[in-house]
């Protein structure tokens, strides 16, 4: 794979994207053949900010502004290799157990589910689901998209929330959801559980369509693979921590942080989420301002001006006054 340098946090000649929100978006027209890519294989570490996750960050994996491995095909290999490519880098490379790993796929993708069934990872451990959570795209209100398959890390039954649903009954309500249009009843603990025993780890994306602003989709001149593995989710189980500000990407702002407000990590609920929420948001202002994008009004700059008024508004809360921002940057 050819490595490539991350680009800016605003993306440049997409005026459908308001900021750079995954690895794939500065290879979007190698993936729609509007232009020849340097090579077929790709991979980068992409700076990427996500904003329908400000109001949630202060937990423990979600942050606004994350680092994206990927490695991306461009109508080179695709689904074999890449779930290959992916199960090898975590076994062997990061030395995971394969036994406390999960795939999950798109609700139809027979064909997936083979392939890893096929790779070692052995069927009640593979889930299906829907459009929410295994299909992805397009970046922006138009562009290439397709099914996903996703690797979840398993950190022990004593963080769920009680027994594992079986991967056949998830399948049964989920395809009568769409079937019905009722929402199903979901009982019993998954992947994709709200709970803190699964870490999301790695999506695979099989390219396979582009999408319209009309939401019409037609096929990619050829089936691509655009792949997204958190390294501050990546850090965090590597590391045996809780949450990913406990690593050493975000744990030398904890503790300056707690040195400005006077307060502990790690004893109370409430200080907690406050210091993440403070600690996150100024680490994302730095990479945003840093990028050129200053407070405003709307658009990119709304976007700082909000996460930084988030951050002064939960600082108070550990009596902290505004100047505090710019010391942790």
């Amino acid at each position: 794979h050819l490595r490539v340098a991350s680009s800016s946090l605003i993306p440049v000649g997409d005026p459908t994207l308001l900021l750079t929100t995954a690895g794939m978006v500065q290879f979007k027209p190698y993936f729609a053949g509007d232009t020849t890519p340097p090579s077929l294989r790709l991979t980068s570490s992409q700076k990427s900010f996500r904003t329908p996750d400000i109001d949630i960050v202060g937990d423990a994996t979600h942050n606004t502004m994350f680092e994206m491995l990927g490695n991306f095909s461009i109508g080179d290999y695709f689904k074999e290799e890449a779930i290959a490519f992916a199960l090898e880098f975590l076994t062997h490379n990061m030395g995971l157990p394969k036994d406390r790993l999960y795939a999950t796929i798109y609700l139809d993708d027979d064909e997936a589910r083979e392939l890893w069934i096929q790779a070692g990872v052995p069927d009640e451990r593979i889930f299906r689901f829907g459009d929410q959570d295994n299909w992805w795209g397009p970046a922006g209100l138009e562009g290439p998209c397709g099914p996903c398959s996703e690797i979840h890390y398993d950190g022990g039954a004593e963080k769920g929330c009680g027994p594992m649903l079986e991967p056949d009954a998830l399948t049964a309500l989920l395809r009568e959801e769409r079937d019905t249009g009722v929402e199903a009843v979901i009982q019993g603990c998954h992947p994709n559980c709200d709970c803190e025993r699964f870490v999301e780890l790695w999506n695979l994306v099989f390219m396979q369509f582009y999408q319209d602003p009309q939401r019409n989709r037609t096929p990619l001149p050829a089936p691509s693979v655009d792949t997204g593995l958190g390294l501050e989710r990546m850090a965090a189980v590597l590391q045996g921590k809780s949450s990913v500000y406990e690593t050493d990407l975000f744990w030398p702002i904890v503790e300056k942080a707690c040195q400005l407000s006077g307060k502990t990590y790690g004893h109370d609920h409430e200080t907690d989420y406050a210091l993440r929420v403070v600690v996150e948001h100024a680490r994302a202002s730095s990479f945003l301002i840093g990028d050129g994008v200053v407070p405003g009004n709307e658009g990119r700059g709304y976007v700082l001006r909000r996460i930084i008024r988030r951050a002064i508004r939960y600082g108070r809360r550990l009596g902290l006054d505004q100047p505090f921002l710019a010391e942790l940057a």
